[in-house]
């Protein structure tokens, strides 16, 4: 098997122009036509990048797992960047993950912390009072999380580095 970053950038890439091109159809029929179907057409599209955002973490914590044989693959991550002295990827990688978990679990703690962050984050996160993110926005669905281009590429771009400061520190690990 390749590397499984290279997998991810090259498969994040494919998946996204699919789903854009398939966005970008939708739209042009909505011009003509209501139809229900075209707004539900336009939910899946976000429903499936939300899929693939919390797929590839998901993955690369197993990936982690195993490739550094351990329990905890992204508390192991943290420790191979702090030995690099890699901090500000360090809390890049953490953003991603808290908001990751937020797509998973909703509320909780990592909602919390990311609303302390919320001016310096790479990614929009919903206000507790807040209902939308773009109201009018038919193709939005019910996340805390805006998964847009960005956050996923942001996800695939922090699984990228985060896995060559590994292979540096560790040059046996595959990952």
């Amino acid at each position: 098997m390749h590397a499984f970053t290279e997998l991810v950038g090259r498969g994040t890439g494919f998946i996204l122009s699919a789903l854009n091109e398939t966005t970008a159809k939708t739209i042009e029929a909505l011009q003509s036509s209501a139809a229900t179907s075209l707004v539900k057409t336009l939910q899946m599209v976000q429903v499936q990048k939300t899929i693939m955002a919390v797929g590839m973490f998901s993955l690369f914590e197993s990936m982690l797992q195993d490739s550094l044989q351990c329990k905890d693959g992204f508390a192991e991550a943290a420790k191979i960047l702090d030995e690099d002295r890699a901090a500000v990827l360090q809390e890049t990688f953490v953003d991603f993950q808290m908001a990751v978990n937020v797509l998973k679990h909703g509320r909780g703690r990592s909602y919390e912390a990311l609303l302390k962050k919320v001016g310096n984050l790479p990614f929009k996160i919903k206000q507790p009072t807040q209902a939308f993110f773009d109201e009018g926005d038919v193709s939005e669905i019910r996340t805390l999380i805006e998964v847009d281009d960005s956050l996923i590429l942001g996800c695939a771009r922090v699984i990228e580095e985060v896995a060559a400061v590994i292979r540096r520190r560790r040059p046996g690990v595959w990952i």
